[in-house]
């Protein structure tokens, strides 16, 4: 008896605990919280596939409890039920009830696929188009109408729809934004890539969360990145200030020969330097290093001093400087603002 009390008293902490959980989480991160079009549809869908599970339940639920309660054995009554081999009604209705169920939840999510799909295409010179690439573990985002290349952040003006075309530059990813729209695979290779949209919604000054959905490496849980949803005049001003910002920073003029000796090559700060690795143009004004470490000297510098023990399999080499260089070099990069 007492193994069944305490079996009993931990089920009921474990449910509370569960409960407690189920009340945290990120507002930024979910796709219950829909903004946009695109998510608000989604989540729609959501609902109706979640009333039909949660009206399966109570039904099933129901009928247990009464056969249970109905026939259950009495004291004293030793007699054999009677037993049936079989009720044509009722297996009539236990095939066509799911059968009208499943129907029910086909139908819109057959009718959202396409009307998704169907605008799922290249944009037209009028309208946002976002090139996203797909890293280990980072994001490359490129702007083809403003000529300009990010990564890590994606900046978008509110109340605009926008056309993203998505590729790998390695393994498969999935671009997955929660709040805003869901998964698509970015697959290696020109000939396979894909296209998606999604409407940013009415609210300003507001930065959604985005992960990768598939599984692509060792890190990639680490793999996050931000979509932040400015007004129209700020997205403009943003795009100013991106394009005007170059490679000079007054924080530290030897990090910055350091930098280009070494680093130039794959980083690309302004117009000048490589693509292979993610663009540092206004790193300064960043929120994150690595997209996951919080944005400090300190952890700038365990990152240039060894990336694989930050994000396990990435492709950025450990670089050979002295602990004076990563010093400067570290300065130099803080001081990169956006003009």
């Amino acid at each position: 008896m007492k193994k069944w009390l305490q079996k009993g008293r931990f089920l009921s902490l474990f449910a509370m605990l569960a409960l407690l959980l189920m009340g945290c989480g990120d507002p930024t991160l979910s796709a219950l919280v829909p903004q946009g079009e695109v998510a608000d549809k989604q989540f729609q869908l959501m609902l109706i596939s979640i009333s039909i599970m949660i009206l399966v339940l109570v039904v099933v639920f129901v009928l247990y409890a009464f056969v249970l309660l109905k026939f259950r054995k009495r004291k004293g009554d030793e007699s054999t039920p009677k037993q049936v081999e079989g009720n044509h009604m009722l297996e009539l209705l236990w095939t066509v009830i799911p059968i009208l169920l499943l129907i029910i939840l086909a139908v819109p999510t057959v009718m959202r696929t396409f009307e998704f799909s169907a605008d799922a295409k290249p944009a037209s010179k009028n309208e946002l188009s976002i090139k996203v690439t797909g890293h280990q573990y980072w994001w490359e985002f490129e702007y083809p109408k403003e000529e300009l290349i990010t990564s890590q952040e994606l900046v978008l003006p509110a109340d605009t729809k926008v056309h993203v075309e998505l590729s790998s530059a390695d393994v498969i990813h999935s671009f997955w934004i929660p709040s805003l729209a869901g998964k698509t695979d970015t697959n290696p290779g020109d000939k396979n890539k894909n296209y998606m949209w999604f409407d940013t919604g009415s609210k300003t000054d507001v930065v959604y969360k985005g992960k990768c959905a598939e599984l692509c490496g060792a890190s990639h849980a680490l793999m996050d990145f931000k979509v932040r949803v400015v007004s129209k005049e700020d997205y403009k001003d943003w795009v100013a200030s991106y394009k005007a910002t170059d490679g000079k920073s007054s924080a530290n003029a030897n990090g910055q020969q350091v930098f280009e000796k070494n680093c130039l090559s794959c980083h690309a700060v302004g117009q000048e330097g490589g693509n292979t690795g993610p663009s540092l143009t206004g790193f300064g004004d960043k929120d994150r290093v690595a997209g996951i470490l919080d944005h400090d000297k300190e952890n700038l510098e365990k990152w240039i001093k060894d990336p694989q023990e930050v994000k396990p399999g990435n492709n950025m080499p450990k670089v050979n400087l002295s602990d004076e260089e990563i010093d400067a070099v570290a300065d130099y990069l803080l001081g990169l603002k956006l003009k």
